[in-house]
């Protein structure tokens, strides 16, 4: 990944899972693929965007990163 998990997630890294859930949401809304058609750029960014969350949102995951 080039970018930080918290940088795609735009939260601090001391973010609570509330705080890290809402920023997915709305995020996810802007990135998903039937919001944006045929837009390779945001399909990719939504697969960043979900791998980001699912480590995060994991506290055995988010310690080891």
């Amino acid at each position: 990944m080039a970018s930080d998990f918290y940088d795609i997630l735009e939260v601090s890294r001391g973010a609570s899972a509330e705080e890290l859930k809402k920023a997915y949401r709305k995020r996810a809304r802007e990135l998903h693929p039937d919001a944006n058609p045929g837009d390779a750029t945001a399909e990719n960014k939504f697969k960043e965007l979900s791998r980001a969350y699912e480590v995060l949102s994991d506290p055995q995951q988010r310690a080891q990163y």
